[in-house]
């Protein structure tokens, strides 16, 4: 006799998406005992995979990869659901909420090609896939010659695009090939210090309806305290900065010898200039230590850095 289904999660239907959505499952039985056919998965389109011939900062943002989840929680269609923490708006709509993450992957960048090892090496005026404005401002600022081309798509697609020659190069989550089994297709991980990853890059959320104590129970059994931590300050500094697909913005909180350490860019749209901020503190402070760093940059970024100047 089949098993009654107790929750069903919603996810994008990507092949990451699905990896990200079956991990999510597997871990959330095996903490509570269960069958993993007692979980659910329903596929749900989102507006951000079907739009793909323009950047999501021309389209709405990154909402358009969450917004249909979101109104599926909210019609109880669905019992939680499961985002790449990077693709989460800084504010959740009115019921959501943010429920736990699993254990981060690893949060570098990988670079894709035929051509070069490394991002110096490309040949001059290199033809560089990228979709991010984040990746886009950070390559340019190594190498004012690239030539960036919008590429989006899903990994394999942008796998084969930068391994075929019809690009030179692109730019993409290791954490996302490591999941996918294609780790071994990245040229190079991307050293932390010289390319800030994007906020949550690494990390898998889970997002439910507010006062669903059923559900936020249960996702209570596999939420990882040290990603939460740092995704904690993460979103903190981004909020402050109001961060959006329209402003390229990096971040990256870990955790060393019992001290949290964030590390915050912003940068022009055409790599020209950069502005950084740090911070150092106890994890407890977490929201508060995120927060300051983004008041920070605020305070110090000249006026027309931020897509919506706020001062």
């Amino acid at each position: 006799m089949a098993s009654a289904v107790l929750f069903t999660l919603g996810t994008r239907g990507s092949p990451l998406a699905l990896v990200q959505a079956q991990e999510t499952r597997r871990r959330l039985a095996a903490a509570l005992g269960w069958e993993e056919a007692r979980v659910a998965i329903a596929v749900i389109r989102t507006s951000g995979d079907m739009i793909q011939d323009r950047p999501l900062a021309e389209a709405g943002g990154k909402g358009l990869f969450t917004k249909e989840i979101d109104s599926a929680l909210l019609d109880g269609r669905i019992d939680f659901a499961v985002h790449s923490a990077k693709d989460l708006p800084t504010a959740l709509p009115d019921g959501v909420a943010l429920a736990g993450f699993l254990p981060r992957e690893d949060p570098r960048d990988a670079l894709v090609s035929a051509l070069a090892d490394s991002i110096a090496d490309l040949p001059q005026g290199a033809r560089l896939g990228a979709a991010s404005l984040r990746r886009r401002a950070q390559a340019l600022r190594l190498r004012p010659d690239l030539r960036v081309e919008l590429l989006r798509g899903n990994v394999e697609t942008r796998l084969l695009k930068a391994e075929s020659g019809a690009i030179d190069a692109t730019l993409l989550a290791m954490a996302g090939l490591k999941r996918l089994g294609l780790a071994h297709r990245a040229r190079a991980a991307l050293d932390i210090e010289a390319f800030l990853p994007a906020v949550g890059q690494g990390a898998i959320a889970l997002s439910a309806r507010r006062g669903d104590a059923r559900t936020l129970e249960a996702l209570a059994a596999i939420d990882d305290a040290a990603t939460a931590t740092a995704l904690a300050a993460e979103r903190a500094y981004l909020a402050v900065l109001d961060g959006s697909c329209r402003t390229p913005i990096a971040g990256h909180a870990r955790l060393e010898d019992g001290r949290l350490i964030l590390r915050g860019q912003v940068l022009r749209e055409d790599g020209s200039e950069s502005f950084e901020a740090r911070v150092a503190g106890a994890p407890a402070d977490a929201a508060r230590l995120g927060a300051d760093a983004g008041r920070d940059l605020l305070g110090r970024l000249p006026p027309g850095v931020l897509a919506a100047d706020q001062r």
